[in-house]
C-alpha cells in the first residue's frame, strides 16, 4: 500500500473520493444491462435473429474478459489513472459506433470494443486496495459496488421505458452521455494511487504464476466466478423468459429485470456493515448459500407447477443478496493473496468471472425454448451456485492447514 496524502474532491493530486469510484463502477455495469429489454426491438431493427443479438451480450463478455487479464498488469506498471482515462475514451468512440451501426455485425464489433469501460471497474477496486489494507478494503468494496448498484439496478427499467418511447438508440445516448461525465469527473479527481512497479511491462506479467499457483487466489476466484455465474446465466436467459414465456413488453420486463440489483444492493450494504466483524471466508460462504438457496426455492416452484413471473424474478433478489455478499469478499480475498499484485490479482479475477459469465450468458440462450420454458436456465444456475459453494469451503480448509 502506497502512503497518500488524505483525499480531497475534484483534487488530482490526492486519492479519489468514493463517489468518483462509485461512478466508475457504475457506469460498467451501466453498459452491461441497460439496453437488454431493447434487444426484441434491436432484432427487428436489423433484421436478424434474436440468438444473433443475444450475442451482444456474450461477446461483450468475452472481450471484457481478455481485457481484464492484460489490463491489471498494465495498471500495475503504467498506474490506475492514465488507464482508466483512455478505457473511458474508447468506450465513449465505441458507443457512438454502436448508435450509428448500419448492421448487426458491425454492432457487434463496436460493442466489443465497449468492453474497454471494464478497466473502470477493474481499476476502482486496484484503487480500493492500494488505498486501504485487507480487513477495510472488503468493507470499502462492499459500499462501493452497494453505491454502484443504483445505476444498474434502475438501468433496464430505465432502458425498457427509452425503448418503448424513443426507440433503442436511446439507451446507448444514455451511456454516452454518463461515460462522459464520468470521464470528467475522473480526469478531476483521481489521483495516482499505485506508484511504478519497477519492472518491465513482460516482467509484469511474468508476475501471472506468483498468483496462478496459489490454491487460496484459485478458491476465491472461483467462488467470485461461480456465484456471480448465476447472475450471468439469468442475464443470458431471463430476456427470453420474460417476453417469450411471461409476454411482457420491454417497459415490463426493464422493472422485473431489476429484481437481483435489489438483492444485491442489500448484500453490499450487508458487506461494507460486517465484512470486518465476521471475516471475508464467512461472509463469502453465506453469499453462496443465499444464491443457491433463492434458485432452488424458485425451480422448487416451477415443478410443482406453481411458476410465475413473480415467482421467477422475485427469487432472483436471493440471488442477487447473495452476490452482493459472495463478490465483494471474495474480490478483496483474492486480491490479500498477493497484495503487491493486486492491480494483477484484480483483472485476472475480474477475467474468470466475466469469461465464465459470458460462456454462462450463450450457454442460457442456446438451452432456453418455448418448450423447456424456465427449467434450463434454472438448473444452470443452481449448479453454478453450488459450485461456488464448494469454491469457498476449499479455501477455508485450506487456511486451516495453513494455520492462517
Amino acid at each position: 500500500m502506497n502512503d497518500h496524502s488524505p483525499s480531497k474532491f475534484l483534487d488530482r493530486s490526492t486519492p479519489p473520493n468514493i463517489a468518483t469510484l462509485i461512478l466508475l463502477a457504475g457506469v460498467s455495469a451501466l453498459c452491461m444491462n441497460i439496453f437488454l429489454p431493447s434487444l426484441p426491438s434491436m432484432t427487428e431493427y436489423f433484421d436478424t435473429d434474436y440468438g444473433v443479438m443475444q450475442l451482444s451480450i456474450a461477446v461483450y463478455l468475452a472481450v471484457n474478459a481478455v481485457l481484464q487479464i492484460v489490463v491489471g498488469p498494465i495498471s500495475d506498471k503504467f498506474g490506475r489513472r492514465p488507464v482508466i482515462l483512455w478505457g473511458l475514451v474508447i468506450f465513449l468512440v465505441a458507443t457512438i459506433g454502436c448508435i450509428y451501426a448500419p448492421n448487426a455485425a458491425i454492432f457487434l464489433t463496436f460493442r466489443m470494443l465497449q468492453a474497454a469501460v471494464v478497466v473502470a471497474m477493474v481499476l476502482s477496486r486496484a484503487v480500493v486496495r492500494d488505498m486501504v489494507p485487507a480487513d477495510q478494503a472488503a468493507s470499502m468494496i462492499g459500499y462501493v459496488t452497494m453505491g454502484m448498484t443504483v445505476v444498474p439496478m434502475l438501468g433496464p427499467a430505465l432502458g425498457g421505458v427509452l425503448d418503448q418511447y424513443f426507440g433503442w438508440q436511446a439507451s446507448f445516448w444514455m451511456l454516452f452521455f454518463a461515460g462522459l461525465a464520468v470521464l470528467w469527473l475522473t480526469w478531476r479527481d483521481l489521483g495516482e494511487t499505485k506508484s511504478s512497479s519497477g519492472l518491465s511491462l513482460a516482467q509484469q506479467f511474468r508476475e501471472y504464476p506468483e498468483l496462478l499457483l496459489s490454491p487460496r487466489f484459485w478458491g476465491f476466484s472461483l467462488a467470485n466466478g461461480f456465484t456471480s455465474g448465476a447472475f450471468f446465466a439469468y442475464l443470458g436467459g431471463a430476456p427470453f423468459v420474460a417476453t417469450e414465456l411471461f409476454g411482457m413488453t420491454s417497459a415490463e420486463m426493464g422493472i422485473y429485470f431489476g429484481a437481483p440489483a435489489v438483492g444485491y444492493f442489500i448484500g453490499n450494504f450487508l458487506s461494507g456493515r460486517y465484512s470486518a466483524r465476521f471475516g471475508v471466508n464467512h461472509m463469502v460462504l453465506a453469499g453462496c448459500a443465499i444464491c443457491g438457496m433463492g434458485v432452488a426455492i424458485s425451480l422448487t416452484t416451477f415443478l410443482s407447477g406453481n411458476g410465475s413471473a413473480e415467482v421467477f424474478f422475485g427469487f432472483m433478489t436471493l440471488v442477487g443478496i447473495g452476490n452482493g455478499l459472495a463478490i465483494p469478499n471474495a474480490t478483496a480475498g483474492a486480491l490479500s493473496v498477493r497484495p503487491h499484485l493486486a492491480g494483477t490479482a484484480s483483472g485476472l479475477t475480474g477475467a474468470i468471472m466475466i469469461g465464465g459469465g459470458a460462456a454462462l450468458s450463450a450457454l442460457a440462450g442456446a438451452l432456453l425454448s418455448a418448450e423447456t420454458g424456465a427449467f434450463p436456465l434454472l438448473i444452470l444456475m443452481l449448479a453454478t451456485s453450488l459450485s461456488g459453494l464448494c469454491a469457498i469451503l476449499l479455501v477455508i480448509r485450506r487456511e486451516k492447514q495453513l494455520g492462517l
